[in-house]
């Protein structure tokens, strides 16, 4: 069996996700970390949901113990991806890190993220539809950068607070379809360039192994040593998630299947429209990890 996985990124969570996570160690350590005893209750405040820093955390916790408990029941995956705040699990289940370990470098990193953000608060808008030339434009006319790029049409633009709207107007009047993203920060763009110097500090004093398994990088491509990992996580802070080419990377691994774990289908469905021939499904689509197994191990090498 051959079968890759894709760890969700914030902005899609929600209290009723992922229903057949058992409480376990890593669930324990997640809510000791974010101060709460119930998660989906917190959850349904939508002013905790949004903060950065609950949202990290929580992304990670639930998604280290999702492949925790799905990892004994399924085969070492063929290739491995993390989308945004997604990478720290990713990187855990690919060996560079313990799942303590990454648990606990959330909130740090958030921590980086939030205190670069009260000097230059920003956020994120979703803009499809746009060709190469009028995105390019709509740039140079509001000033924020690519942050997320997934596909040739679909990217994720951010900066400053100021400049959101005007681009949202801009860029409907071009003829995209736009969506502002329930972020508090500009990631993935320059503005971020402090959060990401001190996230590398971090990670200096932290001991990270080579990956055991095929692992794809938003900033770096194939990861194969403890300090690529380490520049990676840092720089994928400041710059665009390259997240068309880590999809490319791992379709070049000629897997049978993919999951994604984490909340909602968004990287599923991603992955679906641009590579149908292959299927996808998240784990918020199941009801039991035992489930999730079982269709992994239908899906024999293509």
């Amino acid at each position: 069996m051959s079968f890759a996985l894709l760890f969700s990124g914030q902005g899609h969570q929600h209290p009723a996700m992922l229903p057949w996570l058992a409480d376990d160690a890593v669930m324990q350590a997640m809510r000791a970390h974010l101060g709460v005893e119930d998660w989906r209750l917190a959850l349904a405040d939508a002013a905790w949901a949004q903060r950065n820093d609950n949202a990290q955390i929580l992304l990670t916790g639930l998604s280290l113990a999702a492949w925790g408990q799905i990892a004994p029941l399924v085969a070492q995956p063929a290739a491995i991806a993390g989308y945004s705040v997604g990478e720290l699990a990713a990187f855990s289940a690919a060996g560079v890190m313990d799942t303590t370990t990454a648990l606990a470098l959330a909130p740090q990193r958030a921590a980086a993220m939030d205190e670069c953000a009260r000097g230059a608060p920003g956020g994120l808008l979703a803009v499809s539809g746009l060709p190469v030339d009028k995105l390019q434009a709509l740039l140079e006319q509001t000033g924020l950068a690519i942050a997320i790029r997934n596909g040739i049409d679909s990217v994720v633009v951010g900066g400053p607070v100021a400049a959101l709207a005007p681009a949202q107007t801009l860029a409907a009047l071009a003829g995209a379809h736009c969506t502002p993203l329930r972020v508090s920060v500009a990631s993935h763009t320059p503005w971020m360039q402090g959060a990401a110097d001190r996230f590398s500090s971090t990670l200096a004093s932290v001991s990270l192994r080579p990956p055991a398994a095929t692992l794809y990088s938003n900033a770096a491509d194939r990861i194969r040593d403890a300090a690529s990992a380490a520049h990676a996580l840092a720089a994928q802070i400041a710059t665009t998630v390259r997240w068309d080419e880590c999809l490319e990377n791992i379709m070049a691994r000629q897997v049978g299947c993919v999951l994604e774990i984490g909340p909602g289908q968004a990287l599923a469905r991603m992955w679906n429209q641009r590579y149908p021939g292959i299927p996808a499904r998240a784990c918020d689509d199941f009801r039991s990890a035992a489930a999730i197994a079982a269709w992994l191990n239908s899906h024999d090498d293509r």
